[in-house]
Formats: C-alpha cells, structure tokens, sequence
C-alpha cells in the first residue's frame, strides 16, 4: 500500500466491468503510486488495461454477486451505493477516487484527504435526458428516475466530503459547480499520443470517419445521414446498440466496419480526411487520438471539445440545433477542406494530453493539497 516517498494510497475506482477512458485513468493513476491497492464494487479481470495486470485489486462484497463477462451489472445498481461506502480502505495517508457515480460514497477516517478525479458526476442520476436515452421502456425508465431521486441528496453529500475535486475538462467542471456547488480543477484525461502518431507513408484519402461506440449520445445517426445528403464518403468505426439505424440510414457512400482493433483505428485515423464528432462528450479521448495522428476533428461546439480542439487550427467546431443537426453538418462536410490545417501543428497540439502530461498535472494537484511532492522531480 506503500507509494513514492512512502505516500500510502488507496485507489478506488467505481467498478472494472468495460475497459474506456476511466479505467486508463485508474492505469496512470497507479503508474503514479505503483504499490497502492485499488479497490472497486466489482471487478472483470478480463476488462483490465494492461497496466494493470499485476495491480493487486480488492473487489466488495457484491463480486459473488456479479457474474462478469459482458459488462452487465445492472441488477447490482441498487446495492452499489453503500457497497463503496462500506469499502475498506486500510490505514492510508491518501485516498484518490475515480467517479463517474459512487466511488465518491467511499468513507475513509476523517482525517484521511480523499481526492476525487470526477470524469462525470453520474449525468442519469442529475439529468432526465440521460436517463430517457440510456432506459429502455416506461417501466425501466420511471424505476431508474425514482433511484436517481433517493440518490441525489447523497452524491451531493459525498461530494462535500472531498478534500479536492479534480474533472477532465471545462464542460464538466461547469456539472460539477451546478449539480454539487463545489469548484474543481481541470486535468484533462491520459491519451497514448506515443501510439497514435503520424505516419510519414500513409496518405490522406478522401474519406470522412466516424469512430466510437453506436450509442445514441454520440449521435452516429447524425453523422451517417449528414454524409448521405452530402454525397461524401463517410466509413463508421464501431459497434452498440444503434447499429441497426445505422445500417437503415446509410447511403451508398457509407461504409459500417463494426468494431476494429487498435492498430485499424489508427490507421483509419492517419488516412481519414477528418474526424466527424456530431456527439457532446464529458471529454472526449477519440478526437485526441485522431489528432494525435494529425487528422483534423469536425465537431459540434460543445462538450470536451472544446478543451481539446482548436477551432481553426486543429479542426473545425460548428454550431447546430438539434433539429437542424444533420442540415448542418451536411454543408460543412461539403464544404470542409483539409488543405487549411498543418498536420504537424495537430500533432503537436495533441501532444499536450499524453500520459505523462496527465501524471505530472494530477501529482501537481496532489502537491498542493498534501503540501509535500508525491513523484519525483
């Protein structure tokens, strides 16, 4: 449980049963404090980044109840709450969370400082329009606003509890100062910009992409019927449970490739004449990679983009009314010319999130909070 300098950290992370953006949080997080423990409700070993492999990790009491594989853990949602608050910690000089729902109930001893990296608060819990696009069915819908609502008055509580709330970007720092009156500071998420890099070889085509899960937050819809009107060549990286849209929508100049590894979304990146992000995000890591690979992003102005794309300079951030989404992205695919944007000032744009930048900006906050250095210099 030990850590660099002797710091004893405990690292609680809401649950590991999908690996995304969080859990490469959680990889950086324990590359800070090698030693620490990392506790979590329930735990899918199979759903681990690989910096993780030999992290000693401590599932809750729920994991005899968690079947694994697949990610489901829906039926657990009610019992979650009070098995982080009844998470066990040990005798430690810090506690780092990693919340997007509970992991902030975690109940330390008093003077115990807990620092919560917040990538969301759990935007159903606070937001109806959450809730009516991930539910399925009145009843399942009106069950979920009634859990959200006993929840309320207990995240805002945890959130209190916090020694220093720490959000991935601007847009959710904003959430948080609304929904739980507390200020927080911006560190901005870990991408592997050592992996996703140029390659002098490769040549841009004349292909727009859509990369991410077909979930209806991330408006793939938007970006399939928008290429259609256009008449561009649109090709759509990913799986979910849109698909079937999807498929219905797509032109003759769309190309559904389903789930692709990492090394055929990097080099859809690197040929790709930009990336379309019609979706508002927390953060967002998709776009980072994509200009980490020096492709220009189209995106709605809206969400984590706007830490993370420079209008201009690195992409183009347009404005659209829901009803008027697809009319608009249709004419700036149109008109949208690549020309304009130097790869290699993307490149080094997209420099500035890498692992090591995220380690160095969260061991900073860290600092200050403690009031002794945490890492070396």
């Amino acid at each position: 449980m030990g850590g660099v300098g002797g710091l004893r950290v405990a690292i609680v992370h809401e649950r590991f049963t999908e690996l995304g953006g969080s859990e490469r949080v959680v990889e950086q997080l324990h590359r800070l404090w090698p030693d620490a423990v990392i506790h979590a409700a329930i735990v899918d070993r199979t759903s681990l980044p690989p910096g993780l492999a030999g992290a000693e990790l401590r599932p809750s009491a729920l994991q005899r109840l968690f079947h694994g594989g697949g990610g489901r853990y829906s039926h657990l949602l009610p019992l979650l709450p009070l098995a982080m608050a009844k998470l066990d910690v040990g005798d430690v000089d810090l506690v780092v969370t990693s919340h997007h729902a509970f992991a902030n109930r975690i109940r330390p001893p008093a003077d115990v400082p807990v620092i919560s990296y917040t990538h969301t608060p759990a935007r159903w819990l606070w937001d109806p329009a959450m809730r009516a696009g991930e539910v399925g069915g009145k009843l399942g819908g009106a069950a979920l606003a009634t859990f959200a609502a006993t929840q309320r008055p207990s995240d805002r509580r945890a959130a209190q509890r916090m020694t220093a709330i720490v959000v991935n970007s601007e847009h959710v720092a904003a959430r948080v100062g609304t929904w739980w009156g507390r200020d927080a500071v911006v560190v901005h998420p870990p991408v592997d910009v050592a992996w996703y890099r140029p390659d002098p070889a490769v040549a841009r085509e004349d292909f727009f992409l859509f990369a991410g899960r077909l979930v209806p937050y991330k408006r793939p819809e938007v970006a399939v019927a928008a290429a259609r009107r256009a008449g561009v060549r649109l090709v759509v990286a990913g799986a979910g449970r849109s698909a079937p849209a999807i498929e219905r929508i797509a032109g003759p100049g769309t190309e559904l490739l389903g789930k692709v590894t990492d090394e055929a979304l990097r080099d859809l990146y690197r040929r790709c004449r930009a990336l379309v992000f019609p979706g508002e995000e927390d953060f967002g890591i998709v776009p980072v990679e994509a200009q980490a690979c020096g492709a220009p992003v189209l995106a709605l102005r809206a969400g984590g983009v706007l830490d993370s794309v420079v209008d201009g300079v690195t992409g183009t951030l347009y404005r659209a009314s829901r009803q008027a989404h697809v009319e608009v992205l249709a004419e700036e695919l149109r008109r949208f010319d690549p020309s304009r944007f130097d790869p290699a000032k993307i490149r080094r744009h997209a420099g500035g999130f890498s692992q090591e930048a995220f380690r160095r900006r969260f061991a900073a906050v860290v600092d200050r909070v403690l009031g002794a250095p945490t890492m070396p210099r």
